[in-house]
């Protein structure tokens, strides 16, 4: 903090807000004498650059006092039963490791419901494309057959500790296979 204190810029930082509120308080005079004298607002949103609902506010002060305080107020609270997208998501979970038998080489396209995205096609001898397509393939499949289709379980356990996943879904797999909880803890 070296040679300034805090209350110097506490002192700053008060007078910056005076004369913010000084001249927001001339300007709207203004705005409202030009207002009177037959500008409209939409002349003054032309003139100014101001938004409509800058000019509204600075021609009716009541207008900016309301707005002001329901801007104070604290944010709206979801109901007390409000479960997250990620709780509530379906995320489906293989029966067994065993029967994943997807590809392991080559160049995969995923179908259209796996994968809408127009980058659909995975080189799988590229780490990064093999990753994204296994991210993919664990967050949109909708089923245990697109799992065992796509998915390959020596690549799963492999690629598991470095995949990027939603927490609810990583915690669904890794309470239905603990080998792949272990091999997050052992890549640490």
């Amino acid at each position: 903090m070296g040679r300034f204190s805090e209350d110097e810029l506490q002192a700053v930082v008060s007078r910056y807000e005076a004369t913010r509120a000084q001249a927001l308080t001339e300007r709207d005079e203004q705005l409202r004498a030009f207002h009177a004298a037959g500008w409209r607002p939409v002349d003054l949103q032309r003139v100014t650059g101001y938004s409509r609902e800058t000019i509204r506010q600075a021609l009716r002060p009541e207008v900016r006092r309301a707005t002001n305080i329901s801007r104070r107020r604290t944010a709206p609270q979801p109901p007390a039963d409000y479960r997250s997208y990620g709780d509530r998501r379906p995320y489906v979970v293989a029966e067994t490791l065993a029967a994943l038998h997807g590809p392991t080489e080559g160049t995969v396209s995923l179908p259209r419901h796996l994968d809408w995205s127009g980058h659909a096609e995975y080189d799988l001898s590229r780490a990064a494309r093999l990753a994204s397509m296994y991210k993919v393939v664990l967050t949109e499949a909708s089923t245990v057959e697109d799992l065992n289709t796509w998915l390959d379980a020596d690549l799963l356990r492999r690629l598991w500790p470095s995949l990027w996943l939603p927490p609810q879904l990583r915690q669904r797999w890794e309470d239905a296979f603990p080998e792949l909880a272990a091999t997050r803890s052992n890549a640490a």
